[in-house]
């Protein structure tokens, strides 16, 4: 076996390697920029919010909260792209009315309109658009909000997935509310609506035909109701997310970020369900940064605190809400979680998304 290198063998070029990874400095669009993650952040922040030049933009809220003729109003959008367009527990109907009913209780309004805009995919059966359409509609009357407007396009086959759909809402924001992550302050202590993690896993295990030997069931729902009741006990709450892509742990790093608070969480306090523990193993996955659909996180003044769990816990979507960590002083900017053992990990920003296309 000889020991010399032949050098006329051609270096190896980085430059053409590739990798699953979205990389932070890619040319072309990559599907983490969909994600929630860094990823979208960067591209917000480098290509479309120069290119509006809006103050209202600039809030990157759920929702912007704009003031037209006196009155203080929410406005959302989002677009909705979840394959399977049915999955247990719900379909892209549900998740086009409560996602952005959602965004909009995010702020302290309750939905009042929506707009509609259905892109169809040429040779999708007219019963599968007919399912989607009845099962927004119900959602719509479920949430008390009216389909005011809407769309329809259709593009060529193989240039969609079927049905995509974009929704709009307005709605009105009661005196008094304030919510935005520049009110949280050290001391704010953060709840969590319920178990997290469950409607990701819930798309994947349809999507990649896996049995945990239980139905997973996503948690859509519509989320102004109990955003009401919370609101009821004070309107002095300091800021709400709904953690959907990039799961929890996108909606956390987003508000320490803009507070300039650090986030300290109690690992072992964080409800995650065993079937979706399960499933996030077998998956790799971290269930934190996992979507949700049905769920918010709220960071609430210490004095608060306990009045507002007490109210969050006697409503149906609230039953299993948990006081998760707090806001904190030290570490700006950055989340970390307590570990069962005894250590502390940093909870980072996620670059992309784990799982791809589930809203």
């Amino acid at each position: 076996m000889s020991d010399t290198v032949d050098l006329t063998t051609p270096a190896v070029d980085p430059a053409a390697w590739t990798c699953p990874a979205p990389l932070r400095d890619q040319s072309r669009v990559v599907m983490g920029h969909g994600g929630g993650g860094a990823l979208s952040a960067e591209l917000v922040q480098h290509i479309f919010a120069p290119a509006y030049g809006s103050d209202a933009l600039a809030q990157l809220g759920d929702a912007a909260a704009l003031t037209l003729g006196g009155v203080r109003l929410a406005f959302s959008t989002d677009s909705f792209v979840v394959r399977p367009l049915f999955f247990p527990g719900g379909s892209i109907g549900d998740l086009a009315v409560n996602g952005t009913v959602n965004d909009l209780a995010m702020s302290g309004a309750r939905a009042a309109y929506l707009s509609c805009g259905f892109i169809l995919e040429e040779g999708v059966e007219m019963a599968t658009v007919a399912r989607v359409a009845d099962a927004l509609g119900r959602a719509a009357r479920t949430a008390g909000v009216e389909v005011a407007t809407g769309d329809t396009k259709v593009v060529e086959a193989g240039h969609g997935d079927g049905v995509y759909i974009n929704t709009a809402g307005i709605g009105l924001i009661p005196e008094g509310v304030d919510l935005r992550p520049q009110r949280v302050v050290p001391g704010d202590v953060v709840i969590v609506s319920g178990p997290v993690g469950v409607h990701g896993v819930a798309i994947m295990s349809v999507r990649e035909g896996l049995e945990f030997g239980v139905e997973i069931e996503s948690d859509c729902a519509a989320l102004g109701g109990l955003v009401g009741t919370m609101l009821a006990v004070t309107p002095d709450l300091h800021v709400l997310r709904d953690p959907t892509r990039g799961g929890l742990a996108a909606a956390l790093n987003e508000i320490a970020t803009a507070s300039g608070c650090g986030v300290v969480l109690t690992e072992r306090a964080i409800p995650v369900p065993d079937a979706v523990a399960n499933a996030c193993a077998v998956l790799g996955l971290d269930p934190l940064y996992v979507a949700n659909e049905g769920k918010l996180v709220a960071f609430v003044p210490r004095e608060h605190a306990e009045a507002v769990l007490d109210a969050m816990r006697a409503h149906p979507l609230g039953r299993e809400s948990r006081v998760i960590g707090e806001a904190v002083a030290e570490h700006p900017g950055m989340v970390v979680a307590r570990t069962g053992l005894g250590g502390t990990r940093v909870v980072d920003l996620p670059v992309g998304e784990q799982l791809p296309r589930i809203c």
